[in-house]
């Protein structure tokens, strides 16, 4: 399958698809390690997305290509 750009109306669209909760953790996980994720906000300076609910979705990529 080849990704797409992730959009915050995808969680409103009911055919998208999620990671297991594990894969989303082991996204965010590299996500709060990364010199560009926002702390206080939750935010990604590359992208701009609340990666908090961007590491969910399946067919969502690391702007850094981390995961």
């Amino acid at each position: 399958m080849s990704k797409k750009e992730a959009r915050p109306w995808d969680f409103l669209n009911p055919n998208t698809k999620y990671v297991s909760d594990d894969e989303a953790d082991r996204r965010f996980d590299i996500c709060n390690w990364c010199p560009k994720y926002i702390t206080l906000t939750g935010t990604c300076k590359e992208c701009g997305c609340f990666m908090k609910l961007k590491t969910k979705l399946e067919h969502a990529t690391c702007p850094l290509n981390k995961w």
